[in-house]
Formats: structure tokens, sequence, C-alpha cells
């Protein structure tokens, strides 16, 4: 799985925020500044041949859905981000943001208590 371009981001969260929808649909829920209609449709069409969705046609329009969820692709992407920037080490993640001061001792706490105790 390739990671996606920003403009390609922008059109799965649409398509995960709605669930099955049309060009117009997604464009409804972008956030301003919202990319011309074709320049979507282009994109989302680009996403279709990559597989990360599928469509059916419905009269004259197709309807879109995602192959693969929000969950499972950032999951792919976090693994392989860590992996090229941080050596596959989460600790050196975690500490880079405590570093740079963008997580809280507080959070630090959080994560601790997800880490002893993922079903919560």
């Amino acid at each position: 799985m390739e990671k996606l371009s920003l403009q390609e981001e922008e059109a799965m969260l649409a398509v995960w925020k709605i669930g099955k929808g049309f060009i117009k649909d997604f464009m409804d829920v972008l956030e301003d500044p919202k990319p011309p209609y074709t320049t979507l449709a282009s994109t989302i069409k680009n996403l279709e041949k990559k597989g990360y969705l599928k469509s059916e046609k419905l009269a004259n329009a197709y309807r879109y859905s995602a192959r693969i969820k929000e969950a499972e692709y950032k999951k792919k992407f976090m693994s392989g981000f860590v992996n090229n920037y941080f050596k596959s080490s989460y600790k050196d993640l975690v500490a880079f943001f405590a570093k740079d001061n963008k997580i809280s001792a507080e959070e630090l706490k959080d994560i601790i208590s997800l880490i002893e105790n993922p079903e919560k």
C-alpha cells in the first residue's frame, strides 16, 4: 500500500466520513478551499485505480466506497513513518515529541495507562 498524497488523503477522509457516496457528496464534506469538482473526480478515479476505492454504477453516475478502512491505512502509514524516521523505535518517536514539548507529562501518563491496560 503506497502513501497517499495530501490531496488523496483529503479525498479519502471525505469517503471515510460518508461511507458511500457520489463525487458531489464528498465535495460537500471537504473543507474550504474546496478543489474544483473535476479535480476531486480525477482524484477519486485515481484512488479507485490504486485500489483504495470501489465503485458501483447507478444510472449515469458512480457511487464510491472505501476498500480499505481508515484504521488500517493509519496503521500501515504510521508503521512506515516510524520505520523511516525513527528506525522502528516508537520510544524515539515519543521522545522526539517530548523533547519538543509537543506532548505533556499527563498525556504520557495516559499513554502508559493505555499500554498497561489495552482493553480500556
